[in-house]
């Protein structure tokens, strides 16, 4: 199985490798999904495509969602940006065969709307696969409403009209996926509280490791690579669930270590630093100072 890296430059260029007909429009398509093809030579390969892609897909069977696996035969949406790699995977059961949506947007397509800037904004779009969004029945209506509406217009002639209709419908599309999201982040809660336990133990055992002068401050990535999620992913869980980003819960961490060490240990501010893995006594002292309203120095007079 290769492991080739393959560069999608454009629209056009999807459709020829996906063994479809050219595109109707060459800055936007959308496409039935059941006539999507996965070729022989492309399975395993990696892909960089330089569009947009939103995908509603269909008797997906068992995927892999954060650390559990689900099997979903409803609707399961994936939002996928511009210079974002994802892996070809083949479809194992001939039996069933997958159906849906594929909505692929050139950023040239959005130029000069507000959605140009916008749609970065939502961070579903930094969310891997498996980190896709589940719809309900009713959801999934919602959505299929909106691609037939995208499809009235895709069909047409494109004209001035017809794009500022099809944006104003991605704009829906999008307000839609960023509802659903939230919503699952509250019904998937007991999943979702077991990685706030997860995310503890990853920093606990962090710091509990050696040579932390030498590794630095655990980071975001590590942090999402650990769990299984993306970091976008993480932020925005841990954000619905404590309303504070990974940053933040890295921070509390830090805090939490630099008080043991202060109040327990006759260490100096800049050796404490140092073993947090701060590069620089004075990051420690400036951001526990803006955590606690007090300097390492004057926590620790509190306790004499």
């Amino acid at each position: 199985m290769t492991h080739k890296l393959r560069k999608i430059e454009s629209i056009s260029d999807f459709h020829r490798v996906r063994g479809l007909s050219s595109p109707l429009h060459p800055m936007i398509s959308l496409i039935d999904y059941s006539q999507v093809q996965t070729l022989p030579e492309h399975i395993g390969e990696r892909w960089l495509m330089n569009f947009y892609s939103i995908g509603l897909k269909r008797n997906v069977g068992k995927l892999r969602y954060g650390q559990q696996e689900y099997d979903f035969d409803e609707g399961l949406m994936s939002f996928i940006a511009p210079g974002q790699i994802l892996s070809i995977e083949p479809n194992t059961n001939p039996k069933v065969k997958p159906s849906g949506w594929l909505l692929l947007i050139h950023p040239n397509f959005l130029w000069h709307t507000p959605l140009a800037t916008k749609i970065k904004q939502h961070e579903f779009f930094g969310y891997t696969i498996h980190e896709a969004l589940f719809l309900s029945e009713k959801e999934e209506h919602t959505i299929v409403g909106i691609f037939n509406n995208i499809q009235q217009e895709y069909d047409s002639t494109i004209d001035a009209f017809s794009q500022r209709i099809i944006i104003a419908q991605i704009e829906l599309l999008l307000n839609y996926a960023e509802r659903f999201y939230q919503r699952q982040f509250i019904t998937r809660k007991i999943s979702n509280h077991q990685i706030l336990g997860e995310l503890e133990r990853v920093l606990d055992e962090y710091y509990a490791g050696q040579n932390l002068a030498s590794r630095g401050i655990v980071t975001v990535q590590y942090v999402a690579d650990a769990l299984h999620v993306s970091p976008n992913y993480l932020s925005s869980l841990l954000k619905s669930l404590t309303g504070q980003s990974t940053q933040q819960h890295i921070h509390e961490k830090l805090i939490q270590k630099a008080k043991e060490q202060l109040s327990t240990t006759d260490l100096s501010v800049s050796e404490i630093a140092y073993a947090l893995g701060f590069e620089h006594p004075q990051s420690l002292s400036k951001l526990f100072k803006s955590k606690t309203q007090l300097s390492p120095v004057e926590f620790r007079q509190s306790f004499q």
